[in-house]
């Protein structure tokens, strides 16, 4: 992506894209390390999600659950993330996103480590709903400490990245947790899981400050940081909020692009297992959806390309990420077929 000139240093200002980037890295790399901290809070976040649909099988069959079962487990993870996200944002704003993230992370790793303390249907839905209403904060918060910490130059790319860690998360879940599950058992997995959580905690409680407190970042990438921060939003009412179009665009996209998200994330390992007979290992369901996960992060990266190289070619930029998103969609179009596939690699 280019950056935007106004928001750097002069020594940034070349014509080379890979001049500016190293300008922005020479002003200071707290920023960076901050960004760190947000990308594998999302990591974790999506290994404590993706960890129930990898250990289905095994749960399955050790407390007797049913399809309708497994159906409701997850949909109390839902409803406690859909109160959690209308809840949270305020939270933060509130009390900052230091104590805000550092509270969300602490409780939802208890919640994650507390699934290995039940033995019932009715006890993973407990579980489940209180992961969902502590980890709707991630987001929320990721977002903030980016805004914070990032001029508006560089606050896109640093977004993607952070938001990479959704993909990563659902990556290293079917190649860590068989592992474990070998060694330790199904409830030890939940435990090391929710401990994962913990250890993020005591380096976001050590390292991460707003940039005007933190004792680490240097002057001149303080005097960068700060040079670019916008002027203080005004708060709108949701009322307003409501009457606006691109609200209910935005929410009708979301509303028909993330139940399939979160489709595949939940019934496609146990869909996987009952088509294919596969084992709950590292090379049996590990490397399907390793490869399915990968291939969706190279689809996240080039989607976007495909709408900037559409842009710069002169083609409206709403236009541009209309063609990018009708691409991707149709690539979905042949996964009706995937029922009568005779293997699980042809």
């Amino acid at each position: 992506m280019s950056i935007n000139k106004e928001t750097l240093p002069l020594a940034a200002c070349g014509t080379s894209i890979g001049d500016k980037i190293r300008a922005a890295f020479a002003v200071g790399r707290m920023r960076w390390g901050m960004l760190a901290l947000v990308f594998f809070a999302t990591t974790l976040n999506y290994i404590d999600r993706a960890a129930l649909g990898v250990l289905q099988p095994i749960l399955a069959k050790a407390m007797q659950w049913t399809a309708e079962d497994y159906a409701n487990i997850n949909f109390w993870f839902q409803v406690g993330y859909a109160i959690g996200f209308a809840a949270q944002g305020r939270f933060i704003d509130k009390v900052g996103v230091r104590r805000a993230f550092l509270l969300a992370v602490l409780l939802w790793s208890v919640a994650a480590g507390a699934h290995g303390l039940v033995s019932s249907a009715a006890g993973f839905m407990v579980c489940r709903f209180f992961l969902g209403l502590t980890e709707a904060a991630n987001y929320p918060a990721c977002v903030k400490a980016t805004r914070l910490w990032f001029p508006a130059g560089e606050r896109a790319m640093a977004t993607g990245i952070f938001n990479a860690g959704t993909n990563v998360g659902a990556m290293l879940t079917p190649l860590m947790l068989p592992l474990l599950l070998q060694v330790w058992g199904w409830r030890a997995v939940f435990f090391v899981v929710g401990a994962l959580g913990i250890v993020w905690v005591v380096f976001w409680l050590r390292n991460y400050f707003n940039p005007d407190a933190h004792p680490r970042v240097s002057a001149a990438e303080l005097g960068y940081i700060r040079e670019a921060v916008e002027a203080p939003a005004q708060r709108v009412p949701y009322r307003r909020i409501l009457r606006m179009r691109g609200t209910w665009a935005f929410a009708l996209a979301f509303a028909l692009t993330a139940p399939v998200f979160w489709f595949y994330l939940y019934w496609l390992p146990p869909f996987l297992n009952q088509q294919y007979k596969l084992g709950i290992s590292v090379t049996q369901i590990g490397l399907p959806l390793l490869v399915i996960y990968f291939t969706a992060d190279i689809g996240s990266i080039a989607g976007g390309a495909l709408s900037s190289w559409l842009i710069g070619r002169g083609m409206a930029a709403v236009r541009a990420r209309l063609v990018s998103m009708l691409i991707c969609a149709l690539c979905i179009v042949p996964v009706v077929f995937a029922v009568s596939a005779d293997s699980l690699w042809r």
